[in-house]
């Protein structure tokens, strides 16, 4: 265990999201950052760059959707038993405001943590260079919990 895995209060929780995460190769190619972690609760971080932009310059709903779904999926796994993953059965996104540079934090947050299904919301912001926070998105997820096979 690292130091800085020592100092956080969730350090397991961390250290299952963190692996998992550099797992993500689209995730690794997109810069996303992992901000926060505890029991039912998972905030990442989207660099605004170009692998990230529409046709008008500001940030593509595909790469808010991917930031959303993957806050969600891993706020889920926080509450998953050991030995288990979990994969997205369905979300649905609605698209707040579009946005250009800074970047976007999408917190996702379990719902209901069941046994079959795990229900989470993201709520995705964007943070301005002065650290201003706007909102960009919100989503509502259905997860299943799968046997790990790695």
């Amino acid at each position: 265990m690292t130091s800085t895995q020592t100092e956080r209060p969730d350090a397991d929780l961390w250290a299952r999201v963190e692996a998992s995460l550099a797992r993500q190769g689209m995730m690794q190619h997109l810069g996303v950052r992992l901000l926060e972690v505890s029991a039912g609760r998972v905030t990442l971080a989207l660099p605004y760059s170009d692998r990230v932009t529409q046709q008008q310059g500001g940030f593509h709903g595909g790469a808010m959707g991917a930031l959303a779904d993957i806050a969600g999926g891993y706020a889920g796994l926080t509450v998953a038993p050991a030995g288990m993953e979990v994969t997205t059965v369905e979300y649905k996104i609605n698209f707040l405001a579009a946005f250009q540079s800074g970047e976007l934090q999408a917190t996702g947050r379990v719902v209901r943590g069941g046994k079959r299904i795990i229900v989470t919301t993201a709520e995705v912001m964007h943070v301005d260079a002065d650290g201003r926070r706007s909102a960009c998105a919100v989503m509502q997820q259905t997860l299943v919990p799968v046997t790990k096979t790695y």
